[in-house]
């Protein structure tokens, strides 16, 4: 198949760019407008790869967007583009309507219209990712979340993506387009952007500096490794029912304090006594929290187990214990997006 995976060049989008070329023989398209959090020096062993091509254009652009369907001519398309980090979200909301809302839209209509030129169909989809975030906040005794959960955002982030989902599912029901829809939990693993809690983690520790907890820890969610994440991708993408929504997740659920001590545990195994102290979670310090944080996020991931046959491969500390070691080992990697040395690697790539 010739796949595009739009944001290709972020964290989700860059594993599952990896897993296609490593593992498949798809052809893959990666469309990605390479704004801050976009990184081409996660791709850069596949640059050469002749089934791999990078295209930088916005999907906020609707010309632009139906030129390359209609040049690359897809099977199938993985929609991972989207701004997403809560705190960005509540400080600039514009650009979380226009990427995720607006964006998922000039796709779906582009996807819409090439669909229609297609004599054969039968092999073409369009697969909507999506988060959690968007089922609103659990209880810590109520059930996960289904895929029958009832919409309930609280952030402009949430709720952009919500949006955007609404618009997928009535893509498919006004217009025909063979649509799927995943809605995955948190996840970590290589080449996360370090705003995110567990490079942060590991990040502050390594420096001496202070981590910081939002306000007790007491906030729960469920860690999905990216590379299992990418799999399920993939599983809905050749395997899913068209209509169809799967949610997935880690079945591991963590208090964010009981996160940030593992971290610092494992910080403590495999790079110990550094900066004169006894642990890194010397370093744990709590700050405000932040406004409308949800309390509990939590998958039911028992329809793609029992439909597809996917479960995750990386168990309550495999997977972290992994992220830690490569962080330790790429730090080159992580030092370039720091310093803001990365963003050259988007100089000749427009």
């Amino acid at each position: 198949m010739k796949v595009i995976i739009t944001g290709g060049a972020g964290f989700i989008g860059g594993n599952l760019v990896r897993l296609l070329l490593n593992e498949t023989p798809h052809e893959v398209l990666n469309l990605d407008k390479l704004t801050y959090a976009g990184n081409l020096s996660s791709l850069a062993d596949l640059a050469d790869n002749p089934r791999y091509r990078h295209a930088r254009a916005d999907i906020c652009d609707p010309l632009t967007v139906r030129k390359i369907f209609a040049e690359y001519r897809p099977d199938a398309v993985m929609h991972l583009a989207a701004e997403s980090h809560v705190d960005r979200s509540i400080d600039g909301p514009g650009e979380f309507i226009q990427t995720n809302i607006v964006g998922t839209f000039n796709l779906l209509q582009a996807a819409r219209e090439y669909y229609a030129t297609l004599t054969v169909r039968d092999q073409f989809r369009f697969l909507h990712v999506s988060t959690d975030e968007v089922f609103g906040s659990l209880g810590a005794d109520d059930d996960a979340f289904s895929e029958t959960t009832p919409y309930d955002p609280h952030s402009p982030y949430s709720a952009s993506k919500a949006a955007s989902d609404h618009l997928a599912r009535a893509w498919h029901d006004t217009y025909g387009l063979p649509l799927l829809l995943t809605n995955c939990s948190n996840n970590y693993g290589p080449y996360q952007f370090p705003e995110k809690l567990i490079p942060v983690v590991i990040l502050k520790a390594l420096r001496g500096e202070k981590i910081p907890v939002y306000g007790k820890g007491e906030n729960i969610r469920d860690w999905l490794y990216v590379e299992d994440h990418a799999r399920a991708l993939y599983t809905v993408l050749a395997d899913g029912r068209v209509g169809e929504s799967y949610n997935i997740g880690g079945n591991n659920e963590q208090k964010n304090m009981d996160l940030v001590r593992l971290i610092c545990r494992l910080m403590d195994e495999l790079l110990p006594n550094q900066h004169g102290l006894a642990s890194y979670s010397e370093l744990i310090t709590f700050v405000a929290d932040r406004p409308g944080h949800d309390l509990r996020y939590a998958i039911d991931a028992g329809k793609i187990r029992r439909e597809l046959g996917w479960s995750p491969r990386e168990d309550f500390q495999s997977g972290f214990k992994k992220t830690v070691r490569w962080y330790l080992e790429n730090q080159s990697w992580w030092r370039a997006v720091l310093d803001g040395s990365y963003k050259l690697e988007r100089l000749g790539n427009g």
